[in-house]
């Protein structure tokens, strides 16, 4: 992925955090609370990625700049945070078991998507044939997903206390 693809992806995902945030009706400090819960679950999948390149599991090439490794992350963090926005929607409605069905998605869907971006974008990321690489992504967007949320909450609280909640009877 050359700079100027991640620099892309960066603004069209900040655009869709925009969305989202207006959708969700989302305050400052859950906005804040995604952003925290983005760069913590950026961090997890840095490490995701480096464990599954070193087992020959997958690799995602880097361009040989100094900087990218931070634009990497920078990447990976505002690509998450939208997801804790609609996962605290979720909490907010549907309370624990909503979450957990949230994520059970997120396991199934995850890799066919990423499976597709490698096919459509192979200078983006390469997978090994198996079932390892498959199983690594799955527990890699289900480990996103739990951190991301988890931080989000630690900053912005439960979402059934948000102001948003509703009432119960």
């Amino acid at each position: 992925m050359t700079t100027l693809q991640m620099l892309l992806m960066i603004g069209l995902y900040a655009v869709a955090f925009a969305v989202v945030i207006y959708f969700t009706r989302a305050t400052a400090r859950r906005i804040a609370g995604a952003l925290i819960g983005g760069a913590v679950a950026a961090l997890l999948a840095l490490g995701s990625i480096a464990l599954c390149e070193a087992l020959g599991w997958w690799q995602i090439p880097f361009a040989a700049t100094p900087y990218f490794a931070f634009l990497f992350y920078g990447g990976l963090a505002i690509t998450c945070a939208p997801i804790y926005l609609v996962t605290w929607r979720v909490a907010r409605r549907f309370g624990r078991h909503g979450l957990a069905v949230f994520v059970a998605i997120v396991a199934v869907l995850g890799p066919p998507r990423d499976y597709l971006y490698a096919a459509t974008f192979p200078k983006w990321m390469v997978f090994s044939p198996g079932v390892m690489p498959i199983l690594a992504d799955s527990i890699t967007y289900i480990g996103i997903v739990a951190v991301g949320h988890a931080f989000m909450r630690l900053v912005a609280g439960p979402a059934r206390t948000d102001r948003l909640a509703r009432a119960t009877a």
